[in-house]
């Protein structure tokens, strides 16, 4: 009995995997086949391999819809990949990087990088990720001292996000050509994404990704506690900020290029936890596959939604992770309970 078990897991495992491969390969067909103009893949295709490069066929897909379908993927895998980290170190399942602040400090530095001129490039990415290494610090901080429970790390999220977001308000009032990118970029929208930040983001994030691959034992020796993970030879503090660094990298990374996008680090370890295991090894893979297939799918869901009305993949995002928060908060009787 317990040898069929185990055998029915693995398969229920590599049917996930099965699927949410066949989830991205769908995504990015939609991604680059559909959009608000009428133009079929053969036409962009055919523009594209007979060097019609400035035809209007090519310059869709080349400038437009190729450019929206990897950021997605990129900024899809980064978010999940980064609230299933955050919330194995943090020991708190509602630890996603939008609920407790660490997009918004990714944000905040690039507001300001934007006021400064500095729109794209590793310059960006590099601020984006000491903004959301700072937030993501001081939570572990404030987990660590005053508890890790739901609502200590919640209402720590709540009061940042708010204050963080002042301090981008207030940025926005005195710089015009912020305030015009500001909209879309709280919300989260991929319509503005271009290779020159898309290519240093997606450096860090293949990057961030192989590392915690590799440390997929060591995070779950992690979320045993502190006590015992430094029981079985772990250097806890070592290997603690080791992960929150990536998870930093990984948020930076994605707000530099989506914006503050919410939710996905919070929905997607959720569901790869309940349809397959919290094993790391497959719980890490698992959640960047899906982020990156869900993303684009979302966003590619806002461009033919409304057609020809292009809606922030943002709102999509809001509509689906609202409700399942909430959901997560009444089941855990209000936030009185650890993750």
């Amino acid at each position: 009995m317990r040898c069929f078990m185990e055998r029915l897991r693995k398969n229920n495992i590599a049917l996930v995997y099965a699927g949410g491969i066949l989830l991205l390969l769908l995504a990015v067909a939609f991604g680059i086949c559909l959009g608000a103009t009428s133009v079929s893949p053969v036409e962009m295709l055919r523009a594209v391999l007979s060097g019609k490069t400035d035809s209007p066929e090519a310059r869709i897909l080349l400038y437009v819809r190729l450019p929206r379908t990897i950021a997605g993927i990129v900024c899809g895998s980064a978010l999940a990949l980064s609230g299933a980290v955050i919330q194995g170190v943090l020991g708190n399942k509602l630890a996603a990087p939008s609920i407790i602040g660490v997009n918004s400090g990714a944000g905040l530095a690039v507001t300001v990088c934007s006021a400064f001129g500095i729109l794209g490039g590793w310059r960006l990415s590099l601020f984006a990720f000491l903004g959301a290494l700072a937030v993501v610090l001081l939570v572990s901080a404030v987990a660590s001292r005053w508890g890790q429970s739901r609502g200590t790390v919640i209402l720590t999220g709540v009061a940042l996000n708010a204050l963080l977001g002042a301090f981008s308000d207030s940025i926005s009032v005195f710089a015009p050509e912020v305030s015009i990118m500001s909209k879309d970029f709280r919300i989260g929208d991929l319509s503005s994404a271009t290779y020159t930040t898309l290519v240093p983001a997606a450096v860090a994030v293949a990057v961030a990704t192989a590392l915690l691959l590799t440390l997929s034992n060591e995070l779950d020796v992690l979320t045993l506690g502190e006590g015992s993970a430094a029981s079985l030879g772990l250097n806890t503090g070592v290997m603690r900020a080791v992960f929150l660094l990536l998870s930093a990298l990984l948020a930076g990374a994605a707000v530099s290029v989506c914006g503050l996008l919410s939710f996905v680090g919070l929905l997607v370890p959720h569901a790869v936890r309940r349809i397959a295991s919290s094993e790391s090894r497959h719980l890490l893979p698992l959640s960047a596959l899906l982020g990156a297939g869900f993303v684009t799918l979302c966003d590619t869901l806002a461009r033919v939604l409304l057609a020809p009305y292009d809606l922030p993949v943002g709102i999509i995002m809001a509509f689906l992770g609202a409700p399942f928060f909430i959901f997560i908060l009444i089941r855990g009787k209000g936030g009185a309970e650890n993750a």
